[in-house]
């Protein structure tokens, strides 16, 4: 939820685990519905101190989560990919902030999109150069700004 101008706005709450099975099962959703397999071993969990407006960092144990895991889809499929899910996603209450098709290892495809309800963020993108680096797909999701449930919210 977005605190606006308020920065003692109550924060949604939710554990850590809880958010990490969220987003396990979101990237997989996204991977049902495009019909592209993930792969389990490129998972990436980064759990983040929240900044505030002045860069300054609470010590209430908030927190927000970027995961990510890749796909092996070839490049050839990227553009199906986000087709689908800029099709899907709003649907489920996501609206899309970034979109393109792939061209090229230059212009490679990417689809993010916001959840108006509640800021969670989704993005999905074709990553590797395709000459070092092999190209992959990625399903990505990050959490707004989270305090575990029970802890007592910092006052600034």
């Amino acid at each position: 939820m977005s605190q606006g101008d308020d920065v003692n706005a109550p924060l949604p709450r939710m554990a850590k685990d809880e958010a990490l099975r969220w987003a396990k099962d979101y990237t997989a959703y996204m991977a049902k519905l495009t019909d592209v397999e993930l792969l389990p071993d490129t998972e990436k969990v980064h759990f983040e101190d929240c900044l505030g407006k002045n860069d300054e960092v609470a010590e209430d144990g908030r927190y927000s989560l970027f995961y990510y895991v890749y796909s092996p889809a070839p490049a050839s499929d990227h553009t199906r990919i986000v087709r689908r899910l800029r099709s899907e996603l709003p649907k489920r209450g996501y609206e899309v902030t970034d979109y393109r098709e792939f061209k090229n290892a230059y212009e490679s495809a990417i689809l993010g999109a916001r959840n108006k309800k509640n800021n969670y963020t989704v993005e999905a993108d074709t990553v590797g150069s395709g000459k070092n680096k092999p190209q992959r797909f990625s399903f990505a999701v990050r959490t707004p700004c989270m305090l575990p449930p029970g802890a007592k919210q910092q006052q600034f």
